[in-house]
């Protein structure tokens, strides 16, 4: 039964949280790229510059002065649960003793802050995009739903931290 209210606005399948916070797109829309560059690698310009507005759904990135600070948090917990992960793998796969002339133990800690490091540009990016994620709710209808003018932005302090 297509009624004509079924027909004037259809039911917007909602894109995967999980798979947008992990590929960096915007909150919002889940549609728009977060970060001015894909490449996490790419360390010639800067790791972490995001586009001052979705490209798609124009949601400002930045919420209010100094919006970021609460990332070190998430990348610290995200680098935890890593280490934590690699831990109980290496025991499970490889085996583990605590005695005096095993060096396992030294082995699964040099592998795993050498993949930490190499992993850090993604977790950086990562926990900006779960921290904006969590702050700025999902419009499956954003083009038919403006945005409103966020009340603690001061233009005159944005980009001066």
């Amino acid at each position: 039964m297509n009624t004509s209210i079924e027909r004037a606005h259809p039911i917007v399948e909602a894109k995967n949280y999980l798979l947008s916070t992990l590929l960096n797109k915007c909150p919002r829309c889940r549609q728009g790229n977060l970060f001015v560059n894909s490449n996490p690698y790419q360390l010639k310009g800067q790791v972490t510059t995001m586009h001052e507005h979705c490209p798609v759904c124009n949601q400002p990135t930045e919420i209010e002065v100094g919006f970021y600070y609460g990332t070190g948090y998430v990348s610290y917990a995200l680098s935890i649960a890593f280490l934590v992960t690699t831990f109980v793998a290496w025991k499970v796969i490889i085996g583990m003793t605590f005695a005096i002339d095993d060096y396992r133990m030294f082995y699964w800690m040099g592998t795993a802050f050498v993949l930490l490091f190499a992993l850090q540009p993604v977790l950086m990016r990562l926990s900006r995009s779960l921290w904006l994620s969590w702050f700025v709710k999902y419009e499956p209808d954003w083009k038919n739903n403006p945005l409103k003018k966020p009340e603690r932005i001061n233009s005159d302090q944005i980009k001066n931290w």
